[in-house]
C-alpha cells in the first residue's frame, strides 16, 4: 500500500469516528502503527490527559514503548508532559545528549535502555482545547523532513479530532439522558400530585407542597417517593395531609380570577 493510500485510511477511519460505536481504542492502536510505517520510525505511543491534567498512555505501536512511557509518567519525566503543557512539537531529540535530555535524565536512560536513540513529540491539541501528546521513538540518531513533521502533526491532529468527536458525543448522550430522566421525573411527579389531590379533595399545588415535604423529611427524591405513590408502595396516609383551613385558603386562591 502507498504511502499515499494509507494517509487515506487514515482519514477514513477518523470519519467513521463520527458514529456512536466507533472503536476510539482500536482507533488510536492503528493510528500508532500507521506513525511508524509513514514516517519510518521505530515506534509510536499516545498519551492524553485526565481531568487533572495528569498523562496517561492510552495506545502504542508495541509493549516495550508502553512500558516505557508508563515508567516516565510515574516518574514524571517525559518530554510528552512538556509538549501538552506548551502545546509545541519537539523533533530530533537526541536521547543520548545529556544537554538535550537535562529535563528527563530518567527517562532517557531508559529509553536508550530499551534501544531508542532519538525522540519527537508532538501535541494532541486544537485551538484552546490540550488533549495530550504523541510520541515518536527511533533506533537510529535521525531527525524528521519538515515535511515528515508535518504529517507527524497531522496525525496528531487526527487522533484529536476523533476524541474530541467521541467526547462531544458522550456529552451529547449524557445530556440527553439526564433530559429524559427530568421529562420523566415530571410526568411521574405529575400524576402523583393528581392523585394527592383527588384523595384529599384538594388542589395539586397543596399536594405538590405535601409530598415535597414528605420528601425532604425523608431525604429522598420527590421522583422517588410520587413513583412509590402511583405503584402504591407508598400509602398516601403516611403523608401529612395539609390543614383544612390552608387547603381551603389555596383552593380558594386558585379560584379567584387574576387580579381579584
Amino acid at each position: 500500500m502507498s504511502r499515499e493510500q494509507q494517509v487515506s485510511d487514515v482519514f477514513v477511519q477518523v470519519a467513521d469516528s463520527l458514529i456512536d460505536d466507533f472503536d476510539l481504542m482500536e482507533f488510536l492502536e492503528q493510528l500508532c502503527a500507521h506513525c511508524v510505517t509513514l514516517l519510518d520510525v521505530s515506534a509510536a505511543g499516545i498519551l492524553l490527559a485526565n481531568e487533572r491534567g495528569t498523562l496517561h498512555t492510552v495506545a502504542a505501536s508495541d509493549e516495550n514503548t508502553h512500558l516505557l512511557e508508563l515508567f516516565a509518567i510515574q516518574h514524571d519525566q517525559v518530554p510528552c508532559l512538556d509538549c501538552y503543557r506548551t502545546g509545541a512539537a519537539r523533533t530530533g531529540i537526541d536521547l543520548g545528549d545529556p544537554a538535550a535530555t537535562d529535563a528527563w535524565p530518567a527517562f532517557a536512560d531508559r529509553a536508550r535502555a530499551s534501544g531508542f536513540r532519538t525522540s519527537h513529540v508532538f501535541p494532541l491539541r486544537l485551538r484552546n482545547r490540550a488533549l495530550g501528546a504523541m510520541n515518536l521513538f527511533d533506533t537510529r540518531r535521525q531527525s524528521v523532513t519538515p515535511q515528515d513533521a508535518s504529517l507527524a502533526q497531522a496525525l496528531a491532529d487526527v487522533a484529536t479530532i476523533a476524541l474530541l468527536q467521541q467526547r462531544d458525543l458522550g456529552q451529547e448522550q449524557l445530556e440527553k439522558a439526564q433530559l429524559q430522566r427530568a421529562l420523566t421525573s415530571r410526568v411521574v411527579v405529575e400524576q402523583a400530585k393528581g392523585i394527592l389531590a383527588e384523595r384529599w379533595n384538594t388542589n395539586p399545588d397543596v399536594a405538590f407542597t405535601a409530598l415535597r415535604n414528605f420528601a425532604r423529611a425523608r431525604q429522598s427524591r420527590i421522583s422517588d417517593c410520587a413513583r412509590q405513590i402511583i405503584d402504591q408502595s407508598l400509602d398516601s396516609d403516611d403523608i401529612p395531609r395539609p390543614r383544612k383551613a390552608d387547603r381551603a385558603d389555596r383552593a380558594d386562591r386558585a379560584d379567584r380570577p387574576e387580579g381579584a
